[in-house]
């Protein structure tokens, strides 16, 4: 599986991120946000989880061709799974990385294979979704979540721009409320005028996802 580096300037260990690309694919855009997270400090990887890529959020990506990865899965299959830990794993290994420091952020069904990776293991210290699919099935099992949780979800969440019933507002607002009953550690973020990939296509939105990602990671990557 590809994968883009950007290490930030000085001298390490540095905490690391993880970012897992969304249904349209791996991209430019990705890149552009590991090099943004590491200006903040965080050594992040942009990695090909899957080739090839799909769906309405196609059209506002510039593509980065990874034939020789394998090939798209659903977010909740073992295969999916195997994908995330043989990831984290080569994260942990690479130099410079605090392996005891490490973060996910995952895009549409790449913050589903994190959510999901949050069912079964607890060894990243914070996970960031963004426009992600929340499944009754997930929501019903966050009583086995205990990593910290940053949502950021547009109000305008629809197929037409690469979403799904699973990633409608109501779908992250019940997601978000079973985790605040279950007394989880959850912060979250509803841009109005946020649709499925708007992080992609509204430069303001970026921004301050961008800052409100670093302010949130921080904490729990600097222990």
């Amino acid at each position: 599986m590809l994968l883009a580096v950007a290490r930030p300037k000085g001298a390490g260990p540095f905490p690391a991120i993880l970012l897992l690309h969304g249904t349209h694919g791996f991209a430019h855009q990705y890149v552009r946000l590991a090099e943004d997270l590491a200006r903040g400090g965080l050594l992040a990887v942009a990695a090909c989880w899957f080739s090839g890529g799909s769906g309405a959020g196609v059209q506002l990506m510039t593509p980065i061709g990874c034939p020789d990865a394998p090939p798209l899965t659903v977010p909740n299959s073992p295969d999916a799974m195997q994908r995330v830990v043989t990831l984290l794993q080569s994260v942990r290994l690479l130099p410079d990385v605090r392996p005891d420091r490490v973060a996910i952020f995952g895009h549409s069904r790449g913050g589903g294979a994190a959510s999901q990776y949050l069912l079964n293991a607890s060894d990243v210290r914070a996970v960031v979704l963004s426009s992600t699919g929340y499944p009754s099935e997930l929501t019903s099992r966050v009583d086995r979540i205990t990593t910290p949780i940053l949502m950021f979800h547009g109000a305008r969440n629809e197929p037409a721009d690469g979403g799904s019933a699973l990633s409608n507002i109501q779908m992250a607002r019940d997601f978000e409320a079973a985790l605040r009953l279950a007394g989880k550690p959850v912060e979250f973020v509803y841009y109005e005028r946020g649709t499925h990939n708007s992080i992609f296509s509204d430069a303001a939105q970026y921004k301050d996802q961008v800052r409100r990602m670093l302010g949130f990671l921080r904490p729990f990557l600097d222990k």
